[in-house]
This record gives C-alpha cells, structure tokens and sequence, in this order.
C-alpha cells in the first residue's frame, strides 16, 4: 500500500482538522481513465469497505480498496509546497508510464 511521507502526513493532518472530523480516513485510490490508462483519486472518507486495507500514519488513517493497493504497492505520497506551486504528488515504481501532468499514469 501507499506510504506517505512526513510533509505529507503533517499535510493531511492538517486539512482532516480543517474538515472538523477526526473519524475521517484518506482514501486513496487508482482508477480507469485519464490519458495513460489510469488516474488517481484521493479525498477524505468516512466510510469503508470490508475488505478496504488501512494503513495508520500516527491519527491519520490511509485506506485503500485491494485492486487500488495493489497498484500503490510501493508508492509514496509527499506534499511539495515551493515557487511553482504547491500539492500533492505520487511517486509509483509501478508506473510504466505517466502524462505530463503526474496524475495518469500506465
């Protein structure tokens, strides 16, 4: 499963605190589409699956439904915040290839 990064955990953190609900969960999740074949979709949950796979980081809790986790399997989700812009990014090693933009990848 996806490992994050201590900029990007402190990040979460933050943004879960903003949301005003400590039960929520960061989901994390590889789906069809985008320009390379898949895309990535990530956004704060409440809800889970039974056979969801979860991941804890301190408080935050990352979850991941199995065929999304498998894809992540050595992942890692950092926070860059710089000149040219600020967010989140993935690096894959699973990735054979990405679009320009990162958020695709095949």
């Amino acid at each position: 499963m996806i490992t994050l990064s201590d900029v990007a955990a402190v990040k979460v953190q933050e943004l879960i605190e903003a949301e005003g609900d400590a039960n929520l969960a960061l989901r994390v999740a590889v789906r069809p589409g985008g320009c390379s074949g898949f895309s990535y979709e990530m956004f704060f949950d409440s809800e889970t699956e039974s056979d969801d796979l979860f991941q804890a980081y301190g408080d935050i809790r990352v979850v991941s439904d199995p065929m999304s986790a498998q894809l992540l399997e050595g992942a890692t989700l950092d926070f860059k915040d710089g000149l040219m812009g600020s967010g989140f990014a993935i690096d894959n090693p699973n990735a054979q290839r990405t679009c320009g933009c990162g958020s695709s990848f095949s």
